[in-house]
Formats: C-alpha cells, structure tokens, sequence
C-alpha cells in the first residue's frame, strides 16, 4: 500500500488542520501526595473516553475542559507518544517543521514523559527515543540526512549540552527562510539508535538539575533537542507523498528538491512557587528565570489565542526559539502535565487554563520544500567547464564540416551542372527520333538497291562463269579432238618419215651428192617444224 502520512487527528476537521494539539497527563500520586492528601479528595476527575476533564474546587462545584486526549495516571509511555508526538513526526517526515512540548508544574513528570531514556526498561523510553526510533526507520540511508543538537535555556542564555563550553549561543533568523536558527549549536549526525542514546546521555550529564522540596532532581534549564531531517525526493519507493510534492514543483524545473524540515522536542523547566520550592540563592536565580521565561510563553499563547496584531516574541529567548511553533509554519503538540493533588490545585489550574489557551492557537502549516542550491552551484560549474571544453572542440569540428559542407556543395554543383547538360541531350534526344526514323529508311532503301546492284553482279559473274566454264569445256573437246588428230597424223607423219628415209636410203645409193641429201633432210623436217607450232598454239 503507498505511503500516506497519517495525521491523526490533525486532520479530523478542515479547520483544525493547522491547530495546537493539546492533551493532558496526570502523573501517579507519589508517597507525599498519600500522606498530605489522605482526607482529601482528589482535585481531578478524568475521563479519557470523552476526553474531557473536570478540575474541582470543592466537594460540590467543578469545572470541565475538553482537550485532544487525556491519559490518566495509568497512560503507557507508547500509548502516549503515539497520541501526541507521533502525528508531529510522521509530518515531519513528510516535510513540514513540527514541535512536542511538555509543559507543567515541577515535578509532574515532563521530564519522564519527554526525555526518559529506558535504560532498564524499553517501554519507559519517552517521546524522545521513540520519536528518534520511527525517524530512523524511516529515512534511506545514504539519500537521507539525520543530525541532532541538544541545547538548555538556562538563566536566559542558551548552553550547548554537547559541548559545555559554548555558554552563550545566539539566536539567529534566517533570511531565506525566516525561521530561527541556532549557528553556533553542534550538530551530530545520527546512524543508529544506540549513537542517539549516547548522545543524549552525554548531554543529561551536562543539564542543570537540582534538589528541592517540590522534586528530587528538578530541572533548572529548558532543554531542547532540536532534530535536522533532510529527505531527497528520491526517497523510498513507498513515499508516493514526497514525490508528488516535490516533483510537480515548476518553480526549478532544473533543481533538485529535497525536503529540510525541523523537528523540535521541548522539554520545560517546571514552573513553581518560591514558597512551595523553598529556594534560594543561586537556584532563586534559576527559578526567576524559568518563571519569566514561562510567563514570557504564556502571553505569547494569550495574543496569539485573541488573534492579536502585536505578538510579544522578543521577550524571552524561549519565546523567540518558539516562534515558529506558536503562530509559525509548524505542526505543534503540547502535552501539559499535572498532580491529582489538592494542594497543588493553583498550579493544576494554571495548567490546565494554560493548555486551554494553547488549543485555540492555529498555525500556517507550510511545506519546507527546499533546493540543493549549492550542491546543484557546484555541479553545474563541473558542467560548464566540461561544456566549455566540448563546445571548443565543437567549434573545431564545425570549420571541419563547414570546410567539407563547402567541398560538397562544390560537387554538388558541379553534379548539377552535368545534370543539366544530361537532361538537355536527352531533350535533342527526344526531338529526332522523327528525323531518326526517315533516315533509317533512307538508309534502309540504299541499302536495298546495294543489294540488288550486288545481286546482279554476282548473277553476271555467275553468267560469265558458266560461260567460261562452256568455253573450257568446249576447248577441253577441241584439245582431245586436236590430240585425237594431232596423234593420228603424228602417226601419219612418222609413217612419212620412215617411207622418206626409205626413200633417202634408196635414193643415197642413186644421188649419193650432198646437195640432194640436204634437201632430202630439209622436206622431212617442215612437217615436224608445223606439227610443233600446231600444237604450242
């Protein structure tokens, strides 16, 4: 289930949102209350059921007054710290400034009830130790911030309990914020319950107590445990609250919000009657400066409960620590507590009207949403140098792309340029494919004619073959007729010639002169000589 802060009874009304819680303890009676008051009826009647309380002024008149709770003197510890301070600190939590107080009559039981520390028994812890018990089980460990100082008003001056030497602390009003603030204070980061109970131990030992007939130890200061809580947005998973808080904030988008809220854990001196405490010297002192401080308190809560347009602050430096509780920003309980005894009926009424003044003091709760403005300083100064840095290189880079950007613009340009030069042959292209067409058929007719030329041609050279052919043939039949003939009449010459040299061997014996044989010879050859020529033809 979310996280959703729970406060109580804060919020049972819309009106009472803002308002002083106020309840009422009545402490056991004591050894001293059963001797003094043994034929005396109590001074109080309770009844917690109704949360009202009837305060007697004698067997037959009394008064009654309502408050937030009333606890009788049966009231547990726990009981009591989560009906009055546990609302206080769950809205701590959840970033507003809260304030538990204990206010009565000395020895009353404030001090049991605010800062009892249970070192024998847990369940005796007070408001103290648990409120510090919740806050740690709280907060993320490493995200969250826990610190603590521990102060006493004392003689009008404020001491630091953890470290005595600083005596004199001043009180101090921030000016971004306007709430008081102690600068001078230590503070004390807080891990673990054991460290807070060590420190708060150290710081008892350092409280001014005494002995006086009203109370055994009886504290002669105010002590004042002031809690510092410091809680980032980026809390638990379960704090659906804070996120929704913080992170709508548009004041600074760009800053982290973080919550620094302040928890303040009163525990008043007691007031009391010089003639009851029987003191004197120097815890005379202590008492005068407890009573006017109270009384400072008490005219405070009186303007501040008749609405009234001048509210008396400044006249005590408790008044002063307190402004911020009464009439302020914070969420505040008071828990007053009084004796059940007669005698001290003055002083239960001047309680009980006290915290009656107290409840109609209404306060301006105000979220304490803050801004880690110096911590964001410092890492946005590591950014700027580191942003520094990169825009240098950057500007490097830039001359390098503007320098290539120049380099490309230059071939683009010249792209352009061929594009454009490609588009306008296509365009010449586009206008000729008419005069293309006519001269491929111009090409195309003298190409038929080429052909036809060539065709005769080749028909002629095929006619003067074939006649050629003819002709070789025909002479081819001449040669064998010729050598037919030529072989018959070379047979018939040679038949000639045997018969003339028949002849010439007859006629030698008759002519035997040289001139006839040279004539015989000479009419044998001619026919040979002709022969020859005839066939070389």
């Amino acid at each position: 289930m979310p996280y959703r802060p729970i406060l109580g009874r804060f919020l049972q009304k819309p009106e009472d949102a803002g308002r002083v819680r106020v309840a009422v303890r009545v402490r056991p009676r004591n050894d001293e209350d059963l001797y003094y008051d043994s034929e005396l009826i109590d001074c109080l009647e309770l009844q917690p059921e109704l949360r009202r309380l009837k305060l007697r002024k004698n067997n037959w008149s009394s008064e009654s007054y309502i408050f937030d709770d009333v606890f009788t003197e049966s009231a547990s510890q726990k009981r009591v710290y989560e009906a009055v301070a546990k609302p206080v600190v769950e809205t701590v939590l959840s970033g507003y400034n809260g304030t538990v107080m204990a206010y009565g009559q000395t020895g009353t039981g404030k001090t049991y009830t605010i800062g009892s520390l249970g070192n024998d028994n847990s369940s005796e812890r007070g408001i103290m130790v648990r409120a510090l018990e919740d806050v740690l089980a709280e907060i993320s460990p490493g995200l969250d911030n826990l610190s603590i100082s521990y102060l006493q008003l004392y003689l009008e001056a404020i001491h630091d309990l953890l470290a005595p030497d600083k005596n004199n602390i001043a009180l101090t009003k921030d000016s971004k914020s306007g709430e008081v603030c102690l600068p001078g204070a230590t503070v004390v980061e807080i891990s673990d319950i054991d460290q807070f109970l060590q420190v708060l131990q150290t710081g008892e030992k350092n409280r001014h107590a005494s002995n006086t007939k009203m109370n055994a130890r009886s504290s002669r200061s105010h002590a004042i445990l002031v809690v510092h809580i410091q809680r980032s947005s980026k809390g638990k998973d379960e704090n659906e609250f804070l996120s929704v808080n913080i992170n709508n904030s548009e004041e600074f988008p760009h800053l982290s919000a973080f919550f620094k809220s302040k928890l303040l854990i009163i525990d008043l001196a007691g007031s009391e009657r010089i003639d009851e405490s029987g003191v004197d010297g120097q815890m005379l002192e202590e008492a005068k400066f407890i009573n006017l401080s109270l009384n400072s308190l008490g005219k405070c809560i009186n303007a501040l409960a008749e609405n009234s347009t001048h509210i008396p602050t400044r006249d005590s430096k408790l008044t002063r620590l307190l402004s911020d509780s009464f009439g302020g920003t914070a969420r505040t309980s008071l828990i007053i507590t009084v004796s059940p005894s007669a005698r001290h009926y003055s002083q239960t009424s001047s309680t009980i009207m006290f915290g009656q003044r107290a409840m109609k003091v209404v306060n301006a709760v105000k979220l304490k949403e803050d801004y880690d403005s110096e911590s964001k300083y410092r890492k946005l100064e590591c950014q700027i140098d580191s942003l520094t840095s990169e825009l240098e290189k950057q500007q490097k880079d830039k001359l390098h792309l503007e320098r290539r950007l120049y380099e490309r613009e230059m071939t683009l340009a010249e792209a352009e340029n061929k594009l454009f030069e490609a588009e306008k042959k296509l365009a010449v292209a586009e206008e000729k494919p008419a005069a293309t067409s006519e001269q491929g058929q111009v090409e195309g007719s003298t190409y038929q004619v080429t052909v036809a030329f060539n065709e005769m041609e080749v028909t002629d050279l095929m006619r003067k073959l074939e006649e050629k052919r003819s002709r070789h043939a025909k002479m081819e039949q001449q040669l064998t007729e010729f050598l037919q003939n030529g072989t018959w009449k070379f047979a018939e010459a040679t038949s000639m010639i045997n018969l003339l040299i028949k002849l010439e061997n007859h006629q030698a014996a008759a002519v035997a002169s040289p001139r006839t044989q040279a004539m015989v010879i000479w009419f044998a050859l001619i026919p040979i000589a002709l022969l020859s020529l005839y066939f070389l033809w």
